[in-house]
């Protein structure tokens, strides 16, 4: 793990009040320049855990006095219009007449799955309580430890078995205990 230099700034910004040291400036300087684009795939998982939070929260008072299904279709709207809108302001756009056949046959098999997936959670957020509906669709994560095992090739090791089976074992209690 990297260090943040948040510790360094504190105890520079204590020790000589308001007026940083060099190397603590320094270093938050290099902390408020850092882009986005330098977050490793663990900051991205946790800000994806952040959101999904906040999807199951903001869904179950959305989805309280409407057809999950007509919910779940206003909300893939402003997903496609906001994705959309972020592609095209960096210019990623451009890329689309670079993608092949199976690329294309395969995003399109997971934006069937992500429906399939949304319409469901959708309708168990309108049936249930949200509390209860988010621990039992993570159960996705053992279930993607142990497709990637078999389909992608995955190492499944001891450490992630465990989790694994953490994880399975917390949404059961947390749904059924």
């Amino acid at each position: 793990m990297q260090d943040s230099g948040l510790p360094a700034l504190r105890y520079a910004f204590a020790r000589s009040g308001p007026s940083l040291n060099p190397s603590a400036a320094r270093r938050a300087a290099t902390i408020n320049n850092m882009s986005l684009m330098s977050i490793g795939w663990a900051g991205w998982a946790f800000l994806a855990a952040i959101f999904a939070a906040a999807t199951a929260l903001l869904a179950k008072v959305g989805v309280a006095h409407v057809d999950s299904n007509l919910a779940t279709a206003v909300r893939t709207s402003v997903v496609v219009v906001f994705t959309w809108a972020i592609a095209i302001a960096t210019g990623k756009h451009g890329g689309l007449k670079d993608l092949d056949g199976k690329t294309i046959l395969f995003l399109t098999l997971s934006g069937l799955a992500t429906g399939l997936s949304w319409l469901c959670y959708f309708r168990a957020l309108q049936l249930g309580p949200a509390s209860r509906v988010a621990p039992l669709d993570k159960l996705s994560v053992p279930m993607v430890m142990v497709f990637a095992w078999l389909l992608l090739g995955e190492k499944l090791t001891l450490p992630v078995l465990i989790g694994g089976v953490l994880i399975t074992a917390g949404a059961v209690v947390m749904v059924w205990g």
